[in-house]
């Protein structure tokens, strides 16, 4: 079989297969993340990334190579989620500039279509580093121009495009001794060949034709949830987080039981109202109102593998629907500096706004918003300049992206955690302009060691730590530091670990998972422990992470 000219219409079907061959495979995507912790979502960003490129794609008429192309990368830029999804859109971006004045490609410039995808993304990271998603990409590509030396069948090119791609991620674990040491290959690369796997099938019409998705109950739900808005005040929501699930059974490291759809649907109704919850032999939709969508995901994944996830928070969403109501014709003021920080739970919100965060994007771990979401968010306090707190290494570089595409004056605090995102606001500065708050908010990181417990989704050994699924783990900095059975145990056992001679102050944030009576106990052995230290307690109300910890 042999394809000498690529159309349009060959391009969205390719489109179509990648997000189609990625959205199957996602969930072992997610699985292949180095820590084993309950955020590994490589694969759910790389999905939804490439999902809103394809949404992009259908939703164009044109019958231009060139502009389907270009079509693809906006989508896939304003839906990057995470480090990965962001390459993943650098990489069809600059596929998308190689082809832009072109009604159809030959081999040859599909080739270099691949090359130029490789050259954005490498320009777009900072410090690249080999083993992951670039790697794939760029020996792929350079397999792929050879290729077209020799060849005008772009069958053929895309065929060795994906032989090469195979063959790299399967060197990742090679050049990434971390990856060697769990035992996986890069989840980024993974997810890569998966869309070019979905690429060939489509040129040699293996891949299947997708229907168009209809509007089931969620979707329904959905749209009453936003109908009632108008008619309830914010103090009368009761259970503040609308939490969509979908649940593959069965599958995944994770399952514990088997699924009886009685027993589901009745552990859910404890934990809010406006449950839905519709099944077959595969797949498990979820809708629920709820004030703990955590333990919705955890018990989720005792039964299959979390495909789609979504959490909103209606308090807020009823807030500023309220308030773009009421105030639609007030001119609001315009500030000349804002800042906008990324965090999920209600009590990390308010610590936020209490330090001088003018807007908090819900997200974080197994949420990380895109760069629309951070557009969007900064839209929602009007401002010349804007400061953006990550609060999340996975979420830097869709700010940064965010920041290009902004037409006001943006900088990137690049806040690896929450801990670091509240103390960064103590170098802000409303009488400093954007790059000397920019300076002395990112001076304020080296203040504060920060500590994370949660609980492992696997078995596995890390660093020395032999770690048991279901254990709690503790984790400085990055480093797994701690597992054992014990919350409180492990919480005590990182805390020793973060504390030194110069430390003054603990701060202890008790999440879902978390109680106010076991920090409270937390903080009372510290201060027995440690005369010299004051231990501060507040309620976060992030899920996954039972307990966040600062020490300065």
């Amino acid at each position: 079989m042999e394809v000498l000219n690529l159309t349009s219409e060959d391009f969205k079907n390719m489109v179509s297969a990648g997000r189609a061959r990625l959205d199957e495979n996602s969930e072992y995507v997610n699985s292949l993340n180095v820590f084993p912790v309950p955020d590994g979502d490589t694969g759910t960003n790389m999905n939804m990334t490439f999902t809103s490129g394809a949404k992009s794609v259908k939703e164009t008429d044109s019958m231009h190579l060139g502009e389907v192309a270009q079509s693809l990368a906006k989508g896939l830029l304003m839906g990057a989620r995470g480090n990965s999804g962001v390459i993943l859109s650098q990489l069809f971006r600059g596929f998308g500039k190689e082809v832009k004045e072109y009604d159809s490609i030959n081999a040859e410039q599909f080739a270099a279509a691949f090359k130029g995808g490789v050259d954005s993304a490498y320009n777009a990271v900072m410090k690249p580093v080999e083993g992951t998603i670039l790697t794939v990409a760029r020996e792929s590509a350079k397999a792929g121009s050879k290729k077209a030396k020799d060849t005008d069948n772009i069958i053929e090119v895309m065929e060795t495009i994906l032989s090469a791609a195979k063959k790299s991620l399967k060197k990742t674990p090679d050049l990434l001794p971390v990856l060697k040491e769990v035992g996986v290959v890069d989840s980024g690369g993974q997810g890569l060949v998966y869309v070019y796997e979905g690429f060939l099938s489509s040129l040699t019409g293996e891949a299947p034709v997708e229907e168009e998705p209809e509007l089931d109950e969620l979707v329904r739900a959905e749209h009453h949830r936003n109908e009632v808005h108008e008619h309830v005040h914010t103090e009368d929501i009761t259970y503040g987080y609308c939490t969509e699930i979908m649940v593959r059974i069965g599958e995944g490291e994770t399952v514990e039981q088997s699924f009886d759809y009685d027993e589901f649907r009745n552990y859910l109704d404890q934990l809010g109202d406006s449950l839905l919850v519709v099944a077959d032999d595969e797949i498990i939709k979820v809708h629920v109102h709820t004030e703990r969508p955590g333990e919705v995901m955890n018990y989720g994944q005792k039964f299959g593998s979390l495909i789609k996830i979504k959490v909103d928070n209606m308090r807020e969403q009823h807030s500023a629907l309220s308030t773009d109501s009421t105030a639609s014709d007030q001119k609001v003021e315009e500030k000349d500096l804002a800042v906008v920080a990324v965090a999920a739970g209600e009590g990390l919100k308010q610590l936020f706004e209490s330090l001088g965060v003018d807007y908090v994007l819900q997200g974080g771990q197994t949420m990380n918003p895109s760069t629309e979401d951070i557009i969007n968010a900064m839209e929602k306090v009007p401002a010349k300049q804007y400061i953006i707190l990550p609060n999340n290494k996975n979420i830097f570089m869709a700010a940064q992206q965010a920041a290009k595409v902004s037409e006001a004056e943006v900088a990137v605090v690049e806040t690896k955690t929450i801990q670091q995102g509240l103390t960064s606001m103590l170098g802000f500065n409303l009488s400093q302009n954007l790059a000397e708050n920019q300076e002395s908010m990112t001076a304020e990181l080296s203040e504060v060691v920060s500590g994370q417990v949660t609980f492992a989704v696997r078995d596995t050994e890390i660093n020395g730590v032999e770690i048991k699924k279901d254990d709690y783990m503790g984790i400085i900095d990055g480093d797994i530091k701690v597992s054992a059975k014990d919350l409180k145990t492990v919480t005590l056992d990182t805390i020793d670990q973060m504390i030194n001679e110069d430390s003054e102050i603990l701060t202890l944030l008790y999440g879902e998972d978390g109680s106010k009576e076991e920090a409270e106990s937390i903080g009372q052995a510290v201060e027995e422990k440690y005369e010299e230290i004051e231990v501060e307690i507040h309620e976060g109300g992030q899920p996954v992470y039972p307990y966040l910890i600062s020490v300065e």
